[in-house]
């Protein structure tokens, strides 16, 4: 969340971000909240002053019936501590949802406008004699996967991976784990559960209707989304030494999603899933160090998708299109030739600064020589590989006519072969 001192020194600024980011916030009635719990601040100290007052008058009476008196008097004085304390919590609950409901700032160069913009497009999309399969009939016809036998016992938008679909998942896998890790990432396998205070500090929504969120019966546990909300809960609350920054980590775990309204030919398949594994980059820094950072990890993300061969755009996120945490935002969108009539570009990764937006919310600070107290630090997240879209793209890039898939280089030791399909 932002801090409410900013929002007091800079109401129009939030205002205007606000509106930008297409997100309804009542900044006048946080700050006319915020002025009435400082006036009662002001009188609660001088209850407490008169309080005192008593306390020594009552020491001093000279008679019962004047102890009687100031007895009442303290009685009175008591009740109306506890009255304007009450408001006080009331107030401060108030303020809390209205700031939980505020998206943080935006960079300066990140598109204001109602369209995301294309920084770059690299690689030559691949060129077919005769029109390519969608992922779905490659699965199909090599048994990759099972999506009729999942939706009997799961339901819609689940899958069984067979044969050579867990081999690939495998491979995409260890080689995205193997790459952070020879960039400084520390490799961390995490929960599938988290408490729903977690998932509200990383700006995520675990109840109500608009939740994209499971929520498990009669407890405060949510199955998490991605890695980013166990990852970042981690350091709750925690004092980390800033010598220690950057911390950098790598989560394996899976995800789900309810995605709910998701309907149409685009999301079938692999592509709009309830369940899927994904490894995630994740790191805390200094406020110097996370515009660095966030373009290193643009960096990783393009380094893995160079390395699988397979075209993409690296794409500037509206700031109308992001998430409240998000401070910038960078997708890269992989193309999918069999997606659609002609192909079309389909998102495979993300990656957000959110400043210190999610730490004010899980108290995560940092401190260390040259400064007083502590500060917040900056978190930062993004896909290194989401499976079942990443499979996707190298089915989809990498099929041959004779009805085989050709392997990456870069998977072909993760993997064990050089093709998918190829008999004996």
């Amino acid at each position: 969340m932002l801090d409410l001192r900013y929002i007091r020194e800079h109401a129009a600024e939030v205002k205007a971000n606000c509106e930008a980011r297409r997100v309804p916030c009542d900044i006048d009635a946080l700050l006319k909240l915020a002025a009435e719990r400082a006036a009662l601040i002001t009188e609660v100290q001088e209850i407490q002053r008169q309080q005192n007052e008593v306390a020594k008058l009552t020491k001093q009476a000279k008679s019962d019936d004047e102890r009687s008196k100031i007895i009442q008097q303290g009685r009175e004085l008591k009740q109306l501590f506890e009255s304007k304390n009450a408001r006080a919590d009331e107030i401060d609950s108030e303020t809390k949802e209205l700031l939980k409901g505020i998206p943080n700032l935006t960079h300066p160069d990140a598109p204001r406008g109602e369209e995301n913009v294309t920084v770059r497009e690299v690689g030559q999309r691949p060129r077919f004699d005769s029109k390519p399969l969608d992922h779905v009939a490659i699965c199909d016809r090599l048994g990759l996967a099972d999506f009729e036998s999942a939706a009997k016992v799961t339901g819609s938008n689940f899958y069984y991976l067979k044969g050579d679909g867990v081999l690939l998942e495998q491979a995409l896998i260890n080689y995205a784990l193997r790459t952070l890790v020879n960039e400084g990432f520390t490799p961390v396998t995490t929960p599938d559960l988290a408490r729903a205070s977690i998932l509200e500090g990383t700006g995520y929504i675990p109840r109500g209707a608009e939740t994209q969120i499971y929520t498990v019966a009669n407890t405060d546990l949510c199955l998490i989304a991605t890695a980013e909300i166990t990852l970042a809960g981690m350091y709750a609350d925690e004092i980390i030494e800033v010598d220690d920054l950057p911390i950098r980590l790598a989560g394996l775990s899976h995800c789900f999603r309810t995605e709910a309204g998701a309907a149409g030919r685009a999301t079938k398949g692999l592509y709009r899933v309830h369940q899927f594994t994904k490894v995630e980059m994740f790191e805390f820094t200094t406020p110097d160090q996370s515009e660095a950072t966030h373009q290193r990890m643009l960096a990783i993300e393009e380094k893995i998708f160079q390395g699988l061969e397979v075209p993409y755009r690296v794409i500037d996120t509206s700031i109308s299109d992001m998430g409240g945490p998000a401070y910038r935002k960078y997708d890269l969108e992989a193309w999918m030739p069999g997606r659609g009539d002609a192909g079309e570009w389909g998102e495979v990764t993300s990656t957000s600064n959110c400043t210190d937006y999610q730490a004010r919310r899980l108290g995560i600070r940092y401190k260390g020589k040259g400064f007083k107290g502590t500060r917040f630090v900056h978190m930062l997240n993004g896909t290194a590989i989401a499976c079942g879209r990443a499979m996707i793209a190298v089915l989809e890039n990498h099929q041959q006519s004779d009805g085989t898939v050709r392997v990456p280089a870069a998977l072909v030791p993760f993997m064990g072969k050089e093709v998918i399909g190829k008999q004996g």
